[in-house]
């Protein structure tokens, strides 16, 4: 038996880099679906807020956030001028939505975001390619932001092709870069050391 799309545990790119939202943040999930990174947000203290089309998954959400139903691809966005600390985007691209995420990036914001690349099609759906990122697709959509992480290429359990990325608004405006652990190892290590 498979487990309903969205249920499944939460990314391991979303809980590695989740250290970098602000502790207390907002989060802003993307097509949150069943709401597994909800969950896994909301229990790190985070203040979540899920958005998707499918009234059934909305519901379900409710207990770990903001839970908004709305047509983000035909209809008009439903959080004007709301920004928050981070935004989580998995297995998703839209990308006329692409202006209004970076719109609702707060500044010092982590913009966590994870999906399908080329070569999907070779191996199984989502094939089309409206839905696969081209390569370096997310690093030139992120130009404008500072990248942490970045990764392109086959994963192979589950068996994907799959680009990721890990992108912060500076926010300092001292013409300084913001600091920010590339891992909690680095923090405990730093902390002790």
């Amino acid at each position: 038996m498979s487990l309903v799309h969205g249920t499944e545990a939460p990314s391991p790119w979303v809980r590695q880099w989740t250290h970098l939202i602000a502790p207390g943040g907002s989060v802003l999930d993307v097509a949150c679906g069943h709401g597994r990174h909800m969950q896994w947000l909301q229990a790190q203290g985070l203040k979540v807020v899920g958005v998707d089309r499918q009234a059934e998954a909305i519901a379900q959400v409710a207990t770990w956030g903001e839970a908004i139903l709305a047509d983000i691809e035909n209809g008009p966005w439903p959080l004007p001028g709301r920004q928050f600390d981070a935004l989580v985007v998995t297995n998703y691209l839209w990308r006329p939505l692409w202006p209004r995420l970076l719109e609702s990036l707060a500044p010092g914001g982590v913009l966590i975001y994870e999906t399908f690349a080329t070569g999907q099609e070779t191996i199984g759906k989502p094939s089309r390619p409206e839905f696969l990122l081209r390569p370096g697709e997310l690093l030139t959509l992120c130009q404008s932001l500072r990248v942490v992480a970045f990764e392109d290429g086959y994963q192979p359990k589950p068996p994907k092709f799959v680009q990721r990325i890990v992108a912060r608004r500076e926010s300092s405006g001292n013409g300084l870069p913001d600091r920010h652990a590339l891992s909690l190892e680095c923090e405990f290590t730093h902390q002790t050391g």
